[in-house]
């Protein structure tokens, strides 16, 4: 495995961690490690070109058109994150809840900065953009939960192709959209089930219809997507910037508890409420989301440096290149 690879393991490793925090997106954590249009070209690629060229059996093509080598070591961690830290994050959400929201609050604000430096220039457009994003995401995140869904295939077909644009979108959690939209506890619990043998016909169909609809999605949100970064790169920048900015109510670092006899993460309740400035856990707490900001843009830096040298090296032995 090369050293390129095993980047994309680790960056796919944290991605794959801030997909379990609730209200936090793995599309964040690309957007912060500067990954994030790659994987929506990728993504965008499965396509008629790919087909054509698997059919003609040109194999290594297809794989150099989706960009193979880089989806599968990301996916590799991604999945990784997400079974090792799963249990760890749970912990911390649980018995140290303030504190690890307020080291994501943290990045997601230096994430925000970030995302914002990429915009050309400031115009009514971008900040309109920005506006418009942080609107939709801070309603979003307020949603109550839908408790009486609709019980159809095509529901979940629905709820398949909405959750899994949410996924890649930064600021948007497509665990956090399937809670609202009814159906987390439905799709994840037929899951569970599978090693154990424990699915119905109608299971099968369920998870068939929420799958074909994810994959619809995301085939079809990703070219949309990769039109707009290519078009209008400022306005979708400014957007993705006020999604990030919005999302920020749900992981908001001081709130109260209203179902503490509740051991399942997804079953408690939380309610935002603002700081006592005269405690001093709210002050350590502050630090923690500083310190995680801190990091995020110490690691944009230390990112940026190493991509110059890289660039450098490439052009000192490829001067005609």
């Amino acid at each position: 495995m090369a050293r390129r690879d095993v980047l994309q393991v680790v960056r796919g490793f944290l991605m794959g961690g801030a997909d379990i925090v609730p209200g936090v997106s793995g599309g964040t954590v690309a957007l912060i490690l500067g990954i994030y249009e790659r994987l929506v070209l990728s993504i965008s690629r499965f396509d008629t070109t790919l087909v054509a060229l698997l059919r003609r059996g040109r194999l290594r093509a297809a794989a150099e058109h989706v960009d193979l080598r880089f989806l599968a070591f990301l996916l590799l961690g991604i999945a990784t994150g997400i079974t090792s830290l799963a249990a760890a994050m749970h912990h911390l959400l649980l018995h140290h809840h303030e504190r690890t929201l307020a080291a994501f609050f943290g990045m997601i604000v230096a994430s925000t900065w970030l995302v914002a430096r990429l915009i050309d220039r400031v115009s009514l457009t971008a900040v309109v953009g920005i506006g418009a994003g942080f609107a939709f995401a801070w309603w979003l995140v307020g949603l109550p939960f839908l408790a009486d869904p609709p019980d159809h295939p095509a529901y979940l077909f629905a709820c398949g192709a909405v959750a899994i644009c949410a996924m890649i979108l930064p600021g948007i959690s497509g665990a956090f959209v399937l809670l609202i939209l009814g159906k987390y506890f439905h799709v994840t619990g037929i899951v569970k089930g599978l090693p154990h043998g424990e699915i119905t016909g109608r299971d099968l169909l369920d998870v068939a219809a929420f799958a074909l609809g994810a994959i619809t999605g995301i085939l079809s949100f990703s070219r949309l997507l990769r039109f707009l970064l290519a078009r209008f790169h400022a306005p979708t920048m400014a957007v993705l910037a006020g999604f990030m900015l919005g999302s920020l109510r749900r992981i908001w670092p001081f709130q109260t508890d209203l179902s503490p006899d509740v051991d399942k993460l997804q079953l408690k309740l939380y309610v935002n409420r603002n700081p006592d400035w005269t405690a001093g856990a709210t002050w350590l707490t502050l630090l923690v989301a500083v310190l995680a900001a801190g990091f995020v843009l110490t690691l944009e830096i230390v990112s940026t440096r190493a991509s110059r040298r890289a660039a450098a090296t490439h052009a000192a032995v490829h001067p005609e290149g």
